[in-house]
């Protein structure tokens, strides 16, 4: 039992309930979930998982030899490409919505989707490359890729802040990012000196 509950199959369906928890919601209460409530569960889910990834480096140079440490260490790529999955979805979402390539191509140029575009842009590539055999194919090369994950968290928070009725949150969100990153540099920093 504890072999399953360690495995990658229940990692991925501990990470898809919300995406079918948000679908289900929809299917079944269309009137009172709705798409407001949809694309922000599925967005709000992109940046908590992306948040959990970030915060994977600190807590192991913190806690080296606690295993859940080393166990969240080895599991690190799920979960970002669980986030870049939840990011998907709230597109996709989008553009169910819209279901028009005009009103897209009429808002991809304001700030607030603008933002949201380049986020997935950058993080596409991410996700594709995260995988053992894109590893030992780019060697070196793929740390130096996924270094985009930076760039790409800053855009993705930028766009909550944006398209956001009321910021309040995705402020916050930006204050335990900052921390979580301040206490990563601090960190590595320190580990250099020592």
């Amino acid at each position: 039992m504890q072999a399953i509950l360690k495995s990658r199959p229940f990692l991925w369906l501990v990470l898809a309930l919300p995406g079918i928890w948000i679908l289900g919601q929809w299917a079944v209460t269309p009137r009172t979930y709705g798409f407001g409530h949809a694309i922000g569960d599925t967005g709000d889910w992109a940046a908590w998982l992306l948040m959990v990834t970030l915060a994977v480096t600190p807590i192991r140079l913190l806690f080296r030899k606690a295993g859940w440490a080393i166990w969240l260490m080895r599991r690190r790529r799920d979960l970002g490409v669980a986030s870049f999955a939840y990011a998907a979805l709230h597109t996709a979402i989008y553009l169910w919505n819209k279901a028009d390539l005009q009103p897209i191509l009429d808002e991809a140029t304001n700030p607030d989707m603008l933002t949201g575009w380049l986020a997935l842009a950058l993080f596409l590539p991410l996700a594709i490359t995260s995988n053992d055999k894109s590893v030992r194919a780019l060697k070196r090369s793929w740390k130096k890729l996924h270094r985009l994950v930076y760039p790409a968290a800053v855009l993705m928070f930028v766009h909550w802040v944006l398209a956001s009725f009321d910021p309040t949150t995705a402020w916050i969100h930006i204050g335990i990012m900052a921390a979580i990153e301040i206490v990563r540099i601090a960190l590595q920093l320190r580990q250099r000196v020592t």
